[in-house]
């Protein structure tokens, strides 16, 4: 299975709200391990372990827990993404979420069973959204940001009526719990099992004021084409990548056991990875890469263990490597990003 990615607008939207709030530009890329060139175009995939990273460094650098939250809320997603405006642009509340649903992984994919919706509208005697993306090792961070974020578009564009009655959050109150409801103005229910926004179930139908049918029907063209590329996205490099996950400490890697492994023969692999403007060595570079930044920003392992779960003989090795993808040492970056 390929690596969960994610659109780029959300990332510099993101690095920009944080910037604002004090936090050094730099350092939250060094923090991410993600470059300017890499955030240029809105459309572009990131790695979402790259995304928890740059969210970590900004909670970090500005000291503001619930600077993701609030990014969220500020920042509208027609600025950032297609979704956004299809959202924006639905002739309906209920309309727009089933759009939400059809073009979530345009966000961010890897969330699990395409037959699965994201965003479960669930109508009874209360009316809920819950926001079913997995939360990957407890990471609230992301969770939050996008709940953020759908709270703001609610509120948006919707009536003047309040749309947003209550939130649940699926982990336990921590030590700035007062502060959700501060900023969410609405009842918060930690513990709750789940992350969900009780609606106003009179707004679900009710002619939106920004709606716009020509509009609309441009961006879902647009968000169709963009499905389509991301289809076809899910590529032999990922695979290669998965692969090499599993057995990175084990250091080099045989790329004729690697596409044997593939179901496929070595000069198909090579070809394949040619055509995806890459190779099987710059594969491997850039996944050890990614790591490092992920090891080395959660703060759980060493230097010297994080050489060892990469592969690399001596941490020596390492620190060379890391230097060049970088221009600094490991004990430096994790220096300035913390």
């Amino acid at each position: 299975m390929s690596e969960p990615t994610m659109a780029a607008g959300f990332a510099q939207a993101f690095l920009d709200f944080a910037a604002a709030r004090g936090a050094s530009r730099a350092a939250l890329l060094r923090a991410s391990g993600l470059t300017g060139a890499e955030l240029a175009d809105p459309e572009a995939r990131l790695p979402r372990r790259d995304w928890h990273c740059l969210l970590r460094a900004a909670v970090d650098l500005t000291g503001d827990p619930l600077i993701v939250m609030r990014s969220g809320l500020g920042t509208r997603a027609e600025t950032m993404s297609v979704v956004g405006g299809i959202l924006a642009r639905a002739p309906t509340l209920r309309e727009g979420l089933r759009q939400l649903n059809r073009y979530a992984r345009l966000i961010v994919d890897g969330a699990g069973p395409a037959s699965a919706p994201r965003y479960a509208l669930i109508e009874g005697r209360e009316t809920w959204i819950e926001d079913r993306l997995p939360v990957p090792d407890g990471f609230h961070l992301a969770a939050e940001g996008a709940l953020g974020q759908l709270i703001g578009e609610l509120r948006a564009t919707t009536s003047d009526r309040p749309v947003v009655l209550a939130v649940d959050l699926a982990f336990p109150p921590p030590t700035h719990a007062a502060g959700y409801g501060d900023l969410l103005r609405v009842p918060v229910r930690f513990d709750a099992g789940r992350i969900a926004v009780r609606l106003d179930p009179g707004c679900l139908d009710l002619p939106r004021p920004d709606a716009a049918a020509y509009v609309f029907g441009l961006f879902t063209g647009h968000a169709d084409t963009l499905m389509a590329k991301l289809a076809a996205r899910e590529t032999v490099r990922a695979a290669v990548e998965a692969r090499m996950l599993a057995d990175l400490h084990k250091g080099s890697f045989s790329m004729d056991t690697v596409a044997r492994d593939l179901g496929l023969g070595r000069q198909t692999l090579y070809r394949r990875l040619k055509d995806e403007g890459t190779t099987f060595a710059r594969v491997h570079d850039d996944l050890r890469r990614r790591m490092a930044m992920e090891y080395l920003g959660a703060r759980r392992v060493s230097v010297g263990e994080t050489a060892y779960l990469l592969g690399f003989s001596e941490a020596s090795a390492f620190v060379r490597a890391f230097k060049r993808w970088t221009g600094v040492s490991p004990t430096a970056w994790r220096a300035d990003a913390g």
